[in-house]
C-alpha cells in the first residue's frame, strides 16, 4: 500500500514508554498518522514515562503554550547514592550513610517549596550553541551552566520505605526532577538520584485521554490490513487545537471585532483583562482564532494566528 504523507491537525497526548527518546517516540507516532508536521511539547527523558504532547499541523504554532505550562509528576527516589546523571542511567559517584528522621525530611522538603534556584543537570536537554548539553557531557566537556528561577508549587510525600523515596511534584516550566532529587539527597545528607519518573499532567491535559504506541500500532495494524481511513482509526484521537491552551485566560470577540483584530488592529477593553497571553474565540459558537497578549495598558495585540485555510 503506497501511503503518502498528509495534512492533518490536532493534539495527541501520548504516554511514552519508558526506554525511548521522547524524539524517538515522535517519529514512531508521525509515521502512523501519516502526517506532514508533528512535534512535541517538553522532552521527556529515555527513562520517564508518561505524558508527551504531540502536535500536528496547525497545533505546532501553539506548542510553545504548551511547553510553558505548569507540569505534575511522580517520581521514585533511591535514597544513599549519587550518579553522574541523577538517576539510574548514570554511575554511582557517591555512597552516604541514611540518616535522617522523619522531621527532617519534611523540613527538606518544605525547602523546595515555592521559588528556588536550580542549576540544570550537565546532562540534561539544555542546548548550549545549539547542542544538547548532555552531548558535551558524553564527551567529557564541562559547560558552566547559570541557575534558574523555577517554582515548585507542591512537593507532596507519597511514601518513604528507608532508602526509597516517592513524591509527586507540581511545578513550572523549566524544572528538571533529576536535579530536584539530586538537591533533596544532599540536603537530606545522604545523596540520592531518579529510579522511576512519570509524568502525569500538563497544564490542564486529562490523563485519562492519553493513548499508547501499543495501542496507537494496534490500531495502525488494522488499517494496513483493511485499508479503511486513518480516520476511522487514529485521527479520532486528536483533540482540538485550544485542548492544549485551557489553561490560559480566555476572551470572546464578535466577528466584526475579530475582522479589525486579524487586520493588525489593536482592540482596547475597558474592562480589566488578565496580563498576559489569552485564548481568543469568535462568535456564539467560541470559534478557536489565536493567541493574543494583553499589555499593561488593557490593549489586546495579536501575537499566533490559526490558519483556517
Amino acid at each position: 500500500m503506497s501511503l503518502s504523507y498528509r495534512k492533518i491537525t490536532g493534539v495527541l497526548l501520548l504516554d511514552k514508554p519508558k526506554g525511548i527518546s521522547s524524539n524517538y517516540a515522535l517519529q514512531e507516532v508521525k509515521r502512523i498518522f501519516i502526517a506532514n508536521k508533528a512535534g512535541y511539547t517538553g522532552t521527556l527523558d529515555p527513562l520517564a514515562t508518561g505524558m508527551l504532547p504531540i502536535c500536528f499541523g496547525e497545533a505546532t504554532k501553539f506548542a510553545q503554550y504548551l511547553t510553558n505550562a505548569n507540569k505534575r509528576y511522580l517520581v521514585v527516589a533511591k535514597l544513599g547514592k549519587r550518579t553522574n546523571t541523577s538517576d539510574a542511567y548514570g554511575v554511582v559517584v557517591k555512597e552516604c550513610p541514611i540518616n535522617f528522621n522523619q522531621k527532617n525530611l519534611y523540613d527538606a522538603l518544605e525547602s523546595f517549596k515555592g521559588n528556588i534556584l536550580q542549576v540544570p543537570s550537565i546532562f540534561s536537554a539544555l542546548k548550549y550553541k545549539g547542542s544538547p548539553l548532555y552531548k558535551y557531557a558524553h564527551k567529557g566537556i564541562f559547560i558552566e551552566r547559570k541557575s534558574r528561577l523555577i517554582t515548585i508549587h507542591e512537593l507532596r510525600l507519597i511514601r518513604w520505605n528507608y532508602d526509597e523515596l516517592e513524591l509527586e511534584i507540581n511545578c513550572s516550566k523549566g524544572t528538571y526532577i533529576r536535579t530536584l532529587v539530586d538537591d533533596l539527597g544532599e540536603k537530606l545528607g545522604c545523596s540520592a538520584y531518579v529510579i522511576a519518573l512519570r509524568r502525569l499532567q500538563v497544564a490542564n491535559c486529562c490523563y485519562n485521554k492519553m493513548i499508547t504506541l501499543d495501542q496507537l500500532y494496534r490500531l495502525f495494524s488494522v488499517f494496513i490490513k483493511t485499508g479503511i481511513s486513518l480516520k476511522n482509526f487514529v485521527d479520532q484521537l486528536l483533540l482540538p487545537i485550544d485542548s492544549q491552551l485551557s489553561h490560559l485566560p480566555m476572551i470572546n470577540l464578535p466577528s466584526f471585532t475579530v475582522t479589525k483584530f486579524k487586520q493588525g488592529q489593536l482592540i482596547f477593553f475597558d474592562e480589566l483583562l488578565p496580563k498576559g497571553f489569552i485564548r481568543i474565540t469568535e462568535g456564539k459558537l467560541y470559534k478557536f482564532i489565536g493567541i493574543a497578549k494583553v499589555t499593561n495598558d488593557n490593549y489586546i495585540v495579536l501575537h499566533r494566528l490559526l490558519n483556517n485555510d
